[in-house]
């Protein structure tokens, strides 16, 4: 399989659940975004408790060689533009930005460094909620995935769509 054919699985995967932006910010090749909204109440509506707003944002990269640097830029981007689109607040929960790379090559050091990834961040001491940075970048030569702490979950969903498709 090609980068885009996994890039183009990956992306319907995330459609039942993500609503896709037509027109993704360089340098990525496709976004999605996850918008959650509840309350809760205290035996009736009058009761109103709570209003809790859940938010994720992911980039998607598409990499013939990926190396260190480009690991570097990739993250930094994903993380400011996904922080520049939060809203803090009294009822905001969480505000999550994931980068999901896939690469027909990753360097050495790069799938070393993925692991090392660590970015948070929290809001009014985490009364208007906090952010948190998953990556994950997956080579298609050889079918090795590597992902930080964050990330790990993203694992599962990668390797299940290519199983798949």
């Amino acid at each position: 399989m090609e980068t885009n054919d996994i890039l183009q699985a990956v992306l319907r995967s995330f459609m039942h659940y993500y609503n896709l932006r037509e027109n993704p910010t360089p340098p990525f090749a496709a976004e999605a975004e996850f918008h959650s909204h509840s309350e809760q109440y205290f035996l009736t509506r009058a009761a109103h408790i709570a209003d809790i707003d859940s938010h994720e944002y992911v980039f998607f990269a598409e990499e013939d060689h990926l190396t260190q640097e480009r690991l570097e830029e990739l993250g930094k981007s994903a993380w400011e533009e996904g922080l520049s689109r939060v809203k803090p607040g009294p009822g905001h929960r969480n505000s999550d930005v994931a980068l999901i790379i896939i690469a027909d090559k990753i360097e050495e050091t790069a799938l070393r460094q993925v692991s090392k990834i660590k970015r948070s961040k929290s809001y009014r001491f985490s009364l208007h909620g906090w952010s948190n940075f998953r990556v994950l970048a997956y080579e298609v030569s050889s079918g090795r995935v590597a992902s930080n702490r964050a990330g790990k979950s993203l694992k599962k969903v990668i390797s299940n769509t290519i199983k798949s498709s």
